[in-house]
Formats: C-alpha cells, sequence, structure tokens
C-alpha cells in the first residue's frame, strides 16, 4: 500500500526500459523498500535497468512485455500482479520516429499508432481489470504536449498522443469513484535516448526533472501534469492561436 506521504510499496513499469519511468523507479527506492516489476522486452538495456535498480536496493522482478502483441497483455499483466497488488503503474512505453520519414511510410505510421494508442489502450483496459479487482492503485500515463494541439511538424506522433492522452483522462474519470487515480503527464521534449541526436527545443528537461514531477503529481492524486510546469501556459495559449497562424509560427 501507498505511504501517508505518498511512498508506494511496489511499482510496475510498462516500458520497464523508459529513462523516464526508471528515474520514477530510482526516486522511489531511494525513499523505502521498493518492489518493483519491469515490463520489457529481453534486452541489454533491461539487464542495465535491473541491476540499477537492485544497486538502489529495489527487489526486481521483470515480465516479457511486447507493445505491439496486444493478445498478450491480458497475460503480461496476470503476471506483473502475480507477486501482489501494485500500488503505482507508470504507463511509459512508445515510439517517436522520423516525423517526415513516418508519415509517408505506410508500415512505420501505422506501427506507430498501435504502439502509441492501440497498445496504450489495450495495457490500461487490462490494467483497469487489475486495479479494480484489487481494490486500490494509481496509474501515471506518459503523454506529451504534442498532443495537446497536433503539428504539422510530427502530426502523426502528436495524433497517438492525443488519443492516448484522451483515453487515460477518459480511464480516470471511469475510476475515479473505485478510488483508483489516473495521472496523464504532459512533458515537453526530454533529453532521453529516444531523442538523442535532436536538438532541444525550449523548456526541455531531463528525466529525473519529470520523475519529480512524476512523483509528485501521483502523491497528489493530481488527473493531468506538465512537466515542466510553464507548458500549461504555453499550450493554453497555443490552443486558441487561429489555424491560419498556427501553421506559420516556427514550431
Amino acid at each position: 500500500m501507498i505511504d501517508a506521504v505518498g511512498n508506494p510499496q511496489s511499482l510496475l513499469l510498462l516500458g520497464g526500459t523508459s529513462d523516464i519511468a526508471l528515474a520514477v523507479a530510482m526516486k522511489y527506492a531511494k525513499r523505502r523498500p521498493l518492489r518493483v516489476v519491469l515490463a520489457a522486452r529481453q534486452s541489454e538495456r533491461l539487464d542495465n535497468a535491473v541491476s540499477q535498480l537492485r544497486e538502489a536496493g529495489a527487489t526486481v522482478s521483470t515480465v516479457e512485455f511486447d507493445a505491439l502483441d496486444t493478445a498478450s497483455h491480458p497475460a503480461v499483466l496476470d503476471k506483473a500482479f502475480g507477486d501482489g497488488d501494485i500500488d503505482v503503474t507508470v504507463v511509459a512505453f512508445g515510439l517517436l520516429g522520423d516525423a517526415e520519414q513516418v508519415w509517408q511510410d505506410h508500415a512505420k505510421a501505422v506501427e506507430l499508432a498501435q504502439v502509441n494508442y492501440t497498445a496504450a489502450v489495450s495495457v490500461g483496459v487490462a490494467l483497469a481489470e487489475r486495479l479494480r479487482r484489487q481494490g486500490h492503485g494509481r496509474v501515471a500515463a506518459l503523454s506529451s504536449v504534442a498532443g495537446e494541439r497536433v503539428r504539422r511538424a510530427n502530426f502523426v506522433y502528436g495524433s497517438t498522443k492525443a488519443g492516448m492522452d484522451g483515453f487515460y483522462l477518459g480511464l480516470g474519470e471511469a475510476l475515479r469513484d473505485e478510488g483508483i487515480s489516473v495521472t496523464v503527464v504532459r512533458p515537453g521534449f526530454v533529453k532521453t535516448k529516444m531523442t538523442d541526436g535532436m536538438k532541444p527545443t525550449p523548456l526541455s528537461t531531463t528525466p529525473e526533472a519529470v520523475a519529480d514531477d512524476i512523483v509528485t503529481a501521483v502523491a497528489k492524486r493530481k488527473e493531468l501534469v506538465w512537466t515542466p510546469a510553464p507548458w500549461r501556459v504555453v499550450m493554453s495559449v497555443f490552443r486558441h492561436v487561429p489555424r491560419a497562424i498556427f501553421r506559420r509560427l516556427p514550431i
């Protein structure tokens, strides 16, 4: 169970090699003994994540997880919950892709949509069933400011995040009366392995800073958090810019 100051005893990372998800796990692990389940495909990165968390004092197990294999997701969640209740789940898997290539390549566009939206819905529904069964739990779902108003610069990615964002906001409403909270997290540009080699944008941030915001938001049961916080103001302005002007902005 989560203690009085918001620290969980157990954590599930769906996307167990995500830099942001691992930063969240490290922050929790430094506060109290923690059991962590990493759901990801087998890889050297997963092995490194296990070692990193064990060195921090966490008890770690892994579950094989392939976002594209949606039929397997209920069984993946069964295994993840097999050793007991899960207090906090971080939904952190996704693809970015090459923005110009992906809208001109059918296979890549479909893969991006399946991972970022279809798979996110798939695990969300399966996760909700298990959280309702245990009677408690909190979820942090990693969306993006790119989904708040989809831009020409990365419209395939942005559209998938818009859908994912809407689903998890709705899931939070559906689970509210059962004491289960869902926090949708909207980061801007984060300096991770996924964005390596890309030019940072204004308000760029780090996995550790995003993790700080996630941990605080989950403890407070916030429904929505922008990270860093100024993105809330920026996107509020962008949402109301007429499209004829919006398309001319250098963003």
